[in-house]
């Protein structure tokens, strides 16, 4: 039962890390300036890979 909820866990952090990466653009644009853009969408380019990473990692590892 704990393994199913991790996957989960997992699968749920692996598909927010694609949408942040995809969509960091659009999110940027709502919830920065102007000048920010470049920067912040970048940053959630990172973190979008950051939090894949660890979600992936954890589903092939079955932690």
């Amino acid at each position: 039962m704990f393994q199913i909820v991790i996957k989960l866990l997992a699968a749920l952090m692996l598909l927010v890390g694609v949408i942040l990466i995809y969509d960091a653009r659009i999110l940027t644009k709502k919830f920065f300036g102007f000048g920010d853009q470049n920067e912040a969408s970048s940053g959630l380019k990172i973190l979008g890979f950051v939090i894949a990473i660890i979600g992936g990692l954890m589903i092939y590892f079955n932690m």
